[in-house]
C-alpha cells in the first residue's frame, strides 16, 4: 500500500497491476480534483462517505455514498467535494495520459498522477 498526500486531500493506492490500479480517494471539503480527461484510461468510482458533485461530460451528478460511476476514456470529469468526500476508484493501469484542463493546485497539461 501506498499513501500520496495531496493539496486537496490523499491517494491510497491499495493495488497496481497490469491489468488495474485501485486507489481510496480523499477529497477534502471545499476542495475539487483537476478538471481532466484521459486518452486511454477507464475508471469507475465508487462514492463510499461524503456528499458534493461530480461534472462527467456534459452533465453536473450529485455524489453521494452508494452512488457509482464509470469514466470512459475521453469523457471530461472533475470531483468537487462539499463535505469529505471519500471514494475507490479502480482504473486501468494507463495512469500517465491525464490531460488537465484546469487545476487549482498549478498542475496544468498532459503529465503523470
Amino acid at each position: 500500500m501506498r499513501i500520496v498526500e495531496k493539496p486537496w486531500g490523499r491517494e491510497i493506492w491499495w493495488a497496481q497491476t497490469e491489468s488495474y490500479v485501485g486507489k481510496i480517494i480523499e477529497v477534502k471539503a471545499g476542495h475539487s480534483l483537476s478538471l481532466q480527461y484521459h486518452n486511454q484510461k477507464l475508471e469507475s468510482m465508487y462514492f463510499a462517505a461524503g456528499e458534493g458533485e461530480m461534472l462527467l461530460g456534459d452533465e453536473t451528478i450529485s455524489i453521494e455514498p452508494g452512488k457509482a460511476v464509470t469514466i470512459r476514456p475521453g469523457t471530461i470529469h472533475r470531483v468537487t467535494a462539499r463535505t469529505d468526500v471519500t471514494f475507490f476508484e479502480v482504473s486501468t493501469p494507463q495512469v500517465d495520459d491525464v490531460v488537465r484542463l484546469e487545476d487549482r493546485y498549478g498542475r496544468q497539461g498532459t503529465s503523470g498522477q
